[in-house]
Parts: structure tokens; sequence; C-alpha cells
């Protein structure tokens, strides 16, 4: 499995290949892991995810510095390290998770060798183009060629998966390719522990990178003009380049005494948020599918979410929360407003119905449909959503 990106950064990419991974492993495969270093540090060796061991092989990397974690493995030294790599192991499959650089290496030597080779896409390059200091008049023609370059890597796949059906749509108008798998990145509910208790407080969470892309500064208005009767605090948990100029913003907007940057917490901890919250809000406009979104969900939280590529797929207005208008502060302040309002009864029917919808996500049923496309078998895609959009 080759990842740009894998634990212990803190996306949604990684974390999904880490509980496939692992999820594999606890089936009774041999899974190895190529990913850049985490430091300086590089070579193979065996890490542990969930209770199970992977083989990872780290290699050398380097800081990309305008972003504030991204590493990323010797563009011209790929070719030769996925060769050594795939010599020494012999898989018989490889599954990339990005096309960027360990992919496109895996993919290449692999072909070669008549290696069986499965793609997944978690990438729009949109979400990297304010840490590539690219003038914006050249922004889309960069675009344009990242989407070309990763049209050459997934048509080396046998079969190219990406976690929704609209992110499917999406990544199949952008690279010309044809068939592509929409397949939940899964979740396991069990590990969530949603609260009935009566309400005492009106706690908003949000979990994510703290980048331009997610939008929070929209987040952060929108609480800011909710009523003062709702004394309305907020949780926001993650990193990222974004986190100064939020602090500030909400210093700006007087509300700093009720908003908590919490940073990168431990598992344990972000259940916890989870667990205590009253709303979910992802106002983000560039989610794949949206873990954090998930996670919520399994946590028995009413959403609200930005109307924006795949959060349609999880967010079912009026049933387990709200879509709202990207980037519309009243509207998102106003649908916030609806879920904190709500009698008792409404509020618990919203919170049932997000533990009924993320049912079908179930990380077991991922993991199963991913050996399949690994042996070859025709592969129906699960259904898993059903998309509610709000007009705009």
């Amino acid at each position: 499995m080759g990842a740009d990106t894998f634990a212990p950064d803190v996306n949604g990419a990684a974390r999904f290949a880490e509980r496939l991974a692992s999820g594999l492993v606890a089936r009774g495969h041999e899974v190895h892991i190529v990913a850049p270093a985490a430091g300086r540090k590089h070579g193979t060796w065996t890490e542990e995810y969930e209770g199970q061991k992977v083989t990872a092989h780290r290699l050398y990397s380097l800081r990309w510095y305008p972003h504030d974690w991204l590493r990323f493995a010797m563009p011209w030294r790929i070719k030769q390290n996925s060769a050594r790599i795939i010599d020494e192991v012999k898989p018989d499959v490889v599954h990339f998770q990005s096309h960027i650089v360990v992919g496109r290496g895996l993919s290449v030597e692999a072909e070669k060798r008549g290696i069986r080779i499965i793609g997944t896409n978690h990438f729009m390059p949109e979400n990297m183009l304010e840490f590539t200091m690219i003038p914006k008049a050249w922004q889309e023609w960069a675009i344009g060629l990242a989407w070309k370059a990763a049209r050459r890597s997934f048509a080396r796949a046998e079969a190219v998966t990406t976690p929704t059906k609209r992110a499917a749509e999406f990544l199949e108008r952008s690279t010309g390719l044809h068939g592509v798998h929409a397949i939940s990145c899964g979740i396991d509910a069990q590990r969530y522990t949603p609260s009935w208790e009566p309400r005492t407080e009106n706690r908003v969470l949000f979990v994510g990178r703290v980048t331009g892309e997610k939008q929070i500064d929209v987040l952060l208005k929108a609480i800011a003009a909710l009523p003062a009767s709702l004394d309305v605090k907020l949780d926001i948990v993650g990193g990222g380049d974004q986190l100064k100029n939020l602090q500030t913003l909400s210093r700006e907007l007087g509300i700093a005494d009720r908003v908590t940057f919490l940073g990168y917490v431990t598992d344990d901890e972000l259940r916890d948020c989870y667990t205590r919250a009253s709303v979910f809000a992802m106002p983000s406009i560039a989610e794949l599918q949206s873990i954090a979104t998930m996670e919520a969900m399994a946590s028995a939280l009413p959403v609200v979410a930005a109307n924006a590529m795949a959060l349609p797929h999880l967010v079912h207005d009026g049933e387990n929360g709200h879509l709202f208008a990207p980037g519309d502060v009243a509207d998102l302040a106003a649908k916030l407003e609806d879920v904190l309002t709500a009698s008792p009864e409404e509020f618990e029917r919203m919170k049932k119905a997000s533990r009924k919808l993320i049912a079908p996500h179930d990380i077991q049923r991922t993991i199963s449909t991913f050996e399949s496309l690994y042996r070859g078998d025709a592969v129906t895609d699960p259904v898993t959503e059903v998309i509610t959009v709000v007009p705009e």
C-alpha cells in the first residue's frame, strides 16, 4: 500500500489508509506500507495500528515548508525505491492512495512486473494551491497539469476508487477516466459513544485541518451571529496554517472566551469531544467524503454542513441536520440555531437519524469490497448514500 500521507499525519486519507491496513492484517493478510518518513529517520520497520502490525517502508523525505506538516519522498528516486521494495516484498497487489509521488512510482514499477494495481483518490489539486506559491494567473493551468498527472497514474490501475459517488463523478470529469468505483472509507461506529442525556449546554464541534478550504472563518462568524442567550461554545480540534489567523479573528469577533482551539488530540480525547458536543459543523467546500463528519454521525450528533462536494451524501437536510449555502454566514447561523433550539424530541430524532445513516458505511464492508478488488472479482459499489441537495 503506497501513500503520500500516512500516520502520524492527521487527515482523512492517512486515517483511511491506516484503518484499511490494520483491518486487512486482522483478516490475515500481510500488509506493507510505503510512505514518506515522518522525520529524518528512514528505513524499514514494524509499526502498530489499532493493535495490528504492518511493515512500514519509510522513504527519505523533506518537509514542504509552505505547508504546516507535509513531507514528501524524493520524486527523482521514487522509481528506484519502488522497484527495490516491490522486488523485496513480491506483493500480490499494489494499492496506492495518492498518485503524486509514491503512487506514481509504485504504479510504474508494478505495471512493469505485471502486478495487479488498485488506485484510490483522496486528493483535489485545488486544496493544495495555497501551499504551492503559484501565482493566481497560473493556477488553472497548474490544476490542469495536476489532473493530467493523476490520469497517467490511475490509468495504470485495474480498478480506481474514491469514497463517494459525487467524488467518483468529479474524478471522471477531471481526468477522463471511466468506471471509477465509489467505496466509502468506512467507519467502526461501535468505537464511538453517543450521549443520550438531556443537553445542559450548547456546544458546537469542528474537527479537521485548520486550513483555508475548511472555511472555519465562516463558522466563527456564524457563532458570533447567534443569539447571546444561547451561550454557544465552539470546540475546534485540529491544527494547521490558519490557526493564528483564526485565533485573532475570534478575538476580533468578541467570542474568544467561547472558542477553544484544542489542536491535535488523542483518539480517546477526540471521542470525548464528540460525546459532549451538541452539534457538529463542517463548513468545508472540498470534502471527498469527510471522515470527521462520519465520526460525528457515529457519535449521534446532528450535523450542519456546507452543501458542497460529497457532504450531501452524509447530511440529509431535515433528517440528521441541515445543509447550508457554502460560505453563507447567515445561513449557517440560522441552521445552527435551528438545531440548538430544537425540542428535546426533535433533537433526539436528528441524533437517531445520524446513527441510522452512518450504518451502511461499516468499515468491514469496505474491507470486504477492497478484498474483492484485490482478487479481481467483479464488484458492485455498496449503496451508502442518497443525495439530498438544498437548492441554491
